[in-house]
């Protein structure tokens, strides 16, 4: 083998592992920087604790459950239908004791304005599966949050003229 070909392999190889030597290095600094982002958060805001606690008030009989994933509360049988509510979450659903769902429920703060597309988008998947979605920009009372969940009693057909 020529000298030249020697050398230039010799080289090739010496750069392929330098370059491999770098890249490992850099991953590993990108893993050590990522554990250090991850820090313990609050489960609610102080706005949707009051929610939360307002819904227990006006529905002692169900349970109410935070940051549903859309995941728990509808399903596709092929992908990208799935990818379409992937990584989507419900501020809060109303259930049954049974676990049945009885209405999934968002607080809207000044994030969602200019965002009421993307909010209605949201609830058309919902409503699809069959779920009532109410929105509340701020924290109704008791009885104002039991008129917008409940669902309306239906009228007596003997009572119809």
């Amino acid at each position: 083998m020529p000298k030249n070909l020697t050398t230039t392999l010799i080289l090739l190889l010496v750069f392929g592992l330098a370059m491999t030597m770098i890249a490992l290095k850099s991953m590993s600094a990108g893993r050590r920087r990522a554990r250090g982002d991850i820090r313990a958060r609050k489960l609610l805001t102080n706005r949707e604790q009051a929610m939360f606690h307002r819904l227990q008030q006006a529905f002692p009989e169900h349970i109410v459950l935070t940051q549903v994933a859309f995941s728990a509360l509808i399903t596709a049988k092929d992908l990208p239908t799935r990818a379409i509510f992937n990584r989507k979450v419900a501020d809060f659903v109303l259930a049954s004791k049974a676990f049945d769902v009885v209405a999934v429920i968002e607080l809207d703060d000044a994030s969602h304005r200019g965002r009421e597309d993307h909010d209605r988008g949201r609830d058309i998947l919902l409503e699809r599966a069959g779920y009532r979605v109410t929105r509340f920009k701020n924290v109704p009372d008791v009885e104002a949050v039991q008129l917008a969940v409940r669902p309306p009693i239906a009228a007596d057909p003997a009572l119809r003229v």
